[in-house]
C-alpha cells in the first residue's frame, strides 16, 4: 500500500512516464506515511480515447488517483494530494498547443477488507 493510478492522454507526446511514476513514488516515500518503498505500487495507462468538456481547442489531462487504506487524516490526505501535485506541475515540458488539466484524487480503502502478500 499504497497504489497510485496514472491516467494521462495520448495528446502528451513528451510524457515520461517511468521518470514520473518513479518522481511520485519518491514523493510518496518522503511523506514519511509509509513504511517501505517495497510497498508503494503505481502504474501508467495513457487513454487513447478521451474528450475534455466541449471545446474543439487541443485539450488534455493527466490524473492521478492514490489510493489508500483507510484511517488517514483529512490534513496527511490533503499534504499527499498537494505534493502529488506539486511534482506534477515541475515534471514538465507541456505542449503548447495543448491545455493540460492535472489532478489529484486520494481513495480510502477499507482497511478490514484489503489483504495482500509478497512472495519472493
Amino acid at each position: 500500500m499504497p497504489h497510485l493510478h496514472l491516467e494521462y492522454t495520448a495528446n502528451l507526446p513528451g510524457m515520461a512516464v517511468e521518470k514520473t511514476l518513479l518522481r511520485l513514488n519518491n514523493v510518496l516515500m518522503v511523506s514519511g506515511q509509509f513504511g517501505a518503498e517495497f510497498d508503494i505500487k503505481s502504474r501508467a495507462v495513457k487513454v487513447e480515447s478521451f474528450q475534455v468538456g466541449t471545446s474543439l481547442n487541443p485539450r488534455g489531462f493527466v490524473a492521478v488517483k492514490l489510493s489508500l487504506l483507510s484511517g488517514r487524516s483529512p490534513q496527511v490526505k490533503k499534504q499527499l494530494s498537494e505534493s502529488l501535485l506539486a511534482a506534477l506541475q515541475d515534471l514538465g515540458d507541456w505542449p503548447a498547443n495543448v491545455q493540460v488539466q492535472l489532478s489529484v484524487q486520494i481513495v480510502d480503502m477499507d482497511r478490514d477488507s484489503y489483504s495482500k502478500v509478497a512472495i519472493g
